[in-house]
């Protein structure tokens, strides 16, 4: 009797290889939908975190190309021609947007022709109230700049907080097939329920692999944001002090 046991138990196993592969191949029809979600998530996290990577080294990079031009100047109209090869520098952006501003609000004070632009604005010009529009100029194209980077990083938000839940749902899932499967056969020995709690507990395991780099790159990516829109900031107000201090009334 006891060989018999052990004969049909074996029998029960004998469709169980420990490939990854073959579980998944023989994974239910819930769970293979949740590891096709969960791989979508993890291929598009990563399209992100390449993506990000390569565009945040190449804005750090023309800024520091812009802050050298921007150095070495001694007006503000031989720096504004440079940044147009700066496409990318979120520093060249907000001066673009500062200059162009100081160039309406100059042109606006001395009644110039409408549409005709000064190659460089008037020193000493502008009322202490003009310099309120430089400001919120250069306010605007911070924000538009601070919302370029950080685009695309909610969704790794989203799939660092979703996927192991989403995870957990198929494991839940394949679970419960597992149990009824057990209650058809009326058995519950090992090699029974081993196959489909494996196959099950691959879900879990796809939702920590696709939320585990989403949450590290996602937080990585923030600070590096955070400290693109600091220089953003300092630079906004270097502008400012500059245009007040020789570009005002007294």
């Amino acid at each position: 009797m006891k060989e018999t046991t052990a004969v049909a138990a074996m029998n029960l196993g004998a469709s169980f290889h420990g490939s990854i592969l073959d579980m998944v191949l023989n994974a239910g029809f819930v769970v293979q939908f949740v590891l096709l979600l969960l791989l979508a998530f993890s291929v598009v996290s990563w399209a992100i975190i390449l993506m990000k990577y390569f565009s945040i080294r190449k804005i750090k990079k023309e800024n520091e190309l812009f802050v050298s031009i921007y150095m070495k100047g001694t007006r503000l109209s031989e720096i504004y021609p440079e940044t147009k090869r700066l496409a990318d520098s979120t520093l060249a952006n907000v001066f673009n947007s500062g200059y162009n501003e100081l160039l309406k609000v100059t042109k606006s004070s001395r009644g110039n022709i409408p549409g005709k632009e000064a190659a460089e604005p008037s020193l000493s010009v502008l009322e202490i109230s003009a310099v309120d529009n430089v400001e919120r100029a250069l306010n605007r194209a911070c924000s538009v700049e601070s919302s370029k980077l950080e685009s695309a990083l909610g969704f790794l938000a989203t799939t660092g907080s979703a996927s192991p839940f989403v995870g957990l749902f198929g494991t839940v899932w394949g679970i419960m097939d597992t149990f009824k499967g057990i209650g058809a056969r009326g058995s519950a020995t090992l090699a029974v329920v081993a196959p489909g709690i494996s196959e099950a507990l691959i879900a879990t395991a796809t939702g920590l692999a696709a939320a585990i780099p989403a949450v590290i790159f996602y937080n990585y990516y923030l600070n590096k944001v955070k400290g693109l829109s600091a220089e953003m900031d300092n630079f906004s107000s270097e502008f400012l002090n500059i245009v007040e201090r020789y570009y005002v009334k007294k």
